[in-house]
């Protein structure tokens, strides 16, 4: 069963690719890497402030992961 969970934040990893911070306390990548995955609205700060509430697939919850811990903060820029 996939578990829906909320975007509360953005960080960015080592290599600069966008990790949205979901409101179960798991990261999950959000790159925008055409044409196999668009995700335009990810490139800006209002794209990703867009999509603060949205709600994506969390499949470490699916595996009752345990939670990630960086950043302790969000960030939304």
């Amino acid at each position: 069963m996939i578990m829906k969970q909320a975007i509360i934040g953005f960080h960015q990893d080592n290599e600069q690719h966008w990790v949205a911070q979901l409101a179960c306390g798991h990261h999950q990548h959000t790159r925008h890497n055409p044409p196999w995955t668009e995700r335009p609205w990810v490139i800006t700060p209002q794209g990703r402030q867009s999509m603060l509430g949205h709600l994506l697939d969390c499949k470490k919850c699916e595996q009752n992961a345990p939670r990630d811990w960086f950043p302790p903060v969000p960030s939304h820029h």
